[in-house]
């Protein structure tokens, strides 16, 4: 079972930068790693997510042009850049591993970790 631990959440201003970390830990089989969120009173949503050999990378549209994910395979590592920061994304930021070559990391979610807070002030 993949341990994963989040880092880099804060607060920062609207138009600022921030950089999530997600270290992996223990037993590491999955497939892909990526990172879902949960704005204030709604559902968790996937933001983006990454193919651990490949390195291959979807975005959701929101993500497309502001949010940059990148692995450090030597490091067991994921990386999700946030630049432009939008009061929008306010969330708690959630790091997940799982997925295989056939289905999609939110289909078969091996393991979470605790979530990291960032805050978007306008």
């Amino acid at each position: 079972q993949v341990r994963l631990a989040e880092s880099g959440g804060g607060l920062v201003e609207a138009g600022g930068s921030l950089r999530l970390s997600c270290a992996a830990s223990g037993r590491f089989t999955s497939y892909a790693m990526g990172w879902f969120r949960q704005p204030p009173e709604k559902e968790r949503e996937l933001v983006a997510d990454i193919s651990w050999f490949g390195g291959n990378t979807r975005y959701v549209e929101f993500a497309k042009d502001r949010f940059t994910i990148s692995r450090d395979n030597a490091k067991n590592t994921v990386y999700l850049q946030m630049n432009n920061l939008k009061p929008e994304d306010t969330a708690e930021y959630y790091c997940a591993a799982g997925g295989s070559s056939t289905v999609p990391l939110e289909d078969a979610l091996d393991a979470w970790g605790q979530g990291t807070l960032v805050t978007v002030s306008s």
